[in-house]
């Protein structure tokens, strides 16, 4: 070096590095903190950890541990509306059953509608994925096969996934209410699998049809639990007879 001064290479102390705080936060030298970029805060694929895909998160889980806790608040969501319904629930006593500080729940929830708003969009992705699993072993293009997987995996977690039976997939959030919003993804989502199982395009017409086909069989169905705490068998019946009829004229090949 040119008078024989070298450059020293500096480097940053233990006390005054750049560390991370919050998810989603990088605390810096002079203590502030600043928002890491978007794409630095995925969760990363090795960790194998099932993060729920839904835009009532007030932020995402970054890592594993932080996405377990999302899990044990939405387990306890669950089970505390089982217990005690929609209107006695509280995120207090959410936190208590999971196991987490109140404020673990504020930090991915505003409040508890968003809360079972997560629970309902779990929902629909944990049914999507016991649907795509056994339409693999179902008869190839047979869509009343299809039909019946779709029915009757509703109808299992309609039976026995914890407080399935106040959210759905979100139809009735707040509870006593109607949205269509929530049956037009339904549709789209079985749309999808079943163009897919049989090999058709998921065009405008197929999707009006199902989301119809949906509409129907949730009010069928609905009707068949408050006659009966397991399901009115007969009125199951007639649930998957009309479908049959009704899916028929547009999936049954031409003549």
């Amino acid at each position: 070096m040119p008078g024989g001064v070298r450059k020293r290479r500096t480097r940053p102390s233990p006390g005054r590095s750049a560390r991370t705080g919050r998810a989603g936060e990088v605390r810096g030298r002079c203590g502030g903190r600043t928002r890491t970029p978007a794409l630095l805060r995925l969760p990363v694929a090795r960790h194998h950890v099932a993060v729920p895909h839904v835009t009532s998160l007030r932020r995402a889980p970054v890592q594993r541990r932080s996405a377990e806790r999302l899990t044990r608040i939405l387990d306890a969501c669950a089970a505390l509306l089982d217990e005690v319904g929609y209107d006695a629930l509280t995120t207090r006593a959410v936190a208590e059953r999971a196991g987490v500080p109140i404020g673990s729940v504020y930090r991915f929830f505003g409040n508890k509608r968003q809360m079972a708003d997560a629970l309902a969009q779990r929902n629909l992705r944990h049914y999507a994925e016991h649907v795509t699993s056994r339409l693999k072993e179902a008869p190839p293009g047979d869509w009343r096969a299809a039909m019946d997987v779709i029915l009757d995996e509703y109808l299992g977690m309609k039976r026995t996934a914890p407080g399935f039976a106040l959210v759905d997939f979100g139809n009735q959030i707040p509870v006593g209410t109607r949205s269509t919003a929530p049956n037009t993804r339904v549709a789209d989502r079985l749309g999808a699998l079943i163009a897919g199982y049989l090999g058709r395009t998921f065009d405008d017409d197929l999707r009006r049809v199902l989301l119809v086909a949906v509409e129907s069989a949730d009010t069928l169905i609905q009707l068949a639990f408050r006659t009966d705490p397991d399901g009115d068998p007969a009125i199951i019946r007639e649930t998957r007879e009309l479908l049959r009829a009704y899916l028929g004229r547009v999936l049954d090949p031409a003549d």
